[in-house]
């Protein structure tokens, strides 16, 4: 691990180069792909300050689905993995018709909108209502 700049003060710096200076000076295409790059930048920063605990959430989410309490394995690599493999787990179930109605409709619904959330404070939370978080609701 480095010190400073941090990873997050990197993609900071390269974001306002594109937004100050890049694209102040140019229009059309170039200054099109400077403003998405510049949105992919600060994507990647979102996803960097949140992937930890939106993995635990889902892997939380995923243990009550399954009436489990097994722990999230370290690492990302790891814990990316594991998620894959329960969410497949999970899509099998789903077609075999284990959430079709009653709690396990609901808690399997309550699940989902909180997985969602969270995909769309990275990738978009501009889409989101300020009052939005299933978990505190």
């Amino acid at each position: 691990m480095q010190d400073r700049p941090t990873v997050d003060e990197l993609l900071e710096a390269v974001q306002s180069f594109l937004r100050d200076d890049v694209m102040a000076a140019t229009s059309g295409r170039v200054n099109f792909h400077a403003r998405v790059a510049g949105n992919v930048l600060e994507w990647v920063r979102r996803e960097l300050a949140h992937e930890q605990p939106h993995l635990q959430h889902e892997w939380d989410g995923l243990n009550r689905l399954d009436a489990m309490n097994r722990p999230l394995p370290a690492g990302l690599p790891a814990a990316r993995a594991a998620i894959e493999e329960r969410n497949q787990e999970l899509c099998a179930r789903i077609r075999a018709g284990a959430f079709a109605e009653g709690s396990a409709r609901i808690d399997l619904l309550a699940h989902l909108r909180a997985v969602t959330h969270d995909k769309l404070v990275v990738t978009n939370p501009a889409l989101l209502p300020a009052d939005s978080n299933p978990r505190q609701n």
